[in-house]
């Protein structure tokens, strides 16, 4: 107990200023919190909470293809087509290529509210890269059975005039969309054509 006194004594006689190890201890609170303010800014800045250099970053669909412009995600089968010569463009139309998907096997369907038949070879269109031809291949059985639904709503009259057939394909460009934007969240489809369309 006379330890105690004589401490506070003393302490009273230097008018009531900490001691050395007082200082000390504060100077090494204040240089810890200082660390830790600078680490947890460092952290995240490197997450990239706030500070990114970019600014804020698009998301990553896929891009429209200028004409004679490389395609970052070649489509499937591009690799047989650089065996043969380089494509030439025209200088009207369109600025960006427009690359196809041919699906390998032919569509037949009962038409609505008939006893008659439909028959079509389809191939899709898009002048965005290479992988959105890939989602066509990777999800074909589900893009063939969304677009037989469509094929089995069309009524017999539909078939028989070109306006009904321009709707058709654009009811089955849709539904490739849907599709795709179900899948990978990007449809990117421009149209379905015509190869073949038998009706009996």
């Amino acid at each position: 107990m006379a330890k105690g006194k004589d401490k506070a004594d003393k302490d009273s006689e230097d008018g009531g200023k900490p001691g050395k190890s007082g200082m000390i201890k504060i100077i090494l609170g204040a240089v810890l919190l200082l660390g830790l303010g600078a680490g947890g800014a460092y952290g995240a800045f490197a997450a990239g909470l706030f500070g990114a250099a970019g600014g804020p970053t698009e998301p990553d669909e896929p891009k429209l293809v200028l004409k004679g412009e490389a395609d970052p995600y070649p489509p499937p089968g591009a690799e047989k087509a650089k065996d043969g010569a380089e494509p030439v463009y025209g200088e009207g139309g369109s600025k960006y290529r427009t690359a196809y998907f041919s699906f390998a096997e032919s569509f037949t369907s009962n038409l609505a509210d008939s006893p008659g038949l439909i028959q079509v070879e389809l191939a899709v269109s898009t002048r965005r890269d290479g992988r959105v031809l890939q989602w066509v291949s990777n999800h074909e059985l589900a893009i063939r059975s969304a677009m037989l639904a469509q094929l089995a709503a069309t009524t017999e009259a539909e078939v028989y005039d070109v306006k009904g057939k321009q709707r058709l394909a654009a009811r089955l460009t849709r539904s490739v969309n849907e599709v795709l934007e179900e899948k990978e969240g990007f449809g990117g489809i421009d149209a379905v054509h015509f190869r073949g369309f038998l009706v009996q």
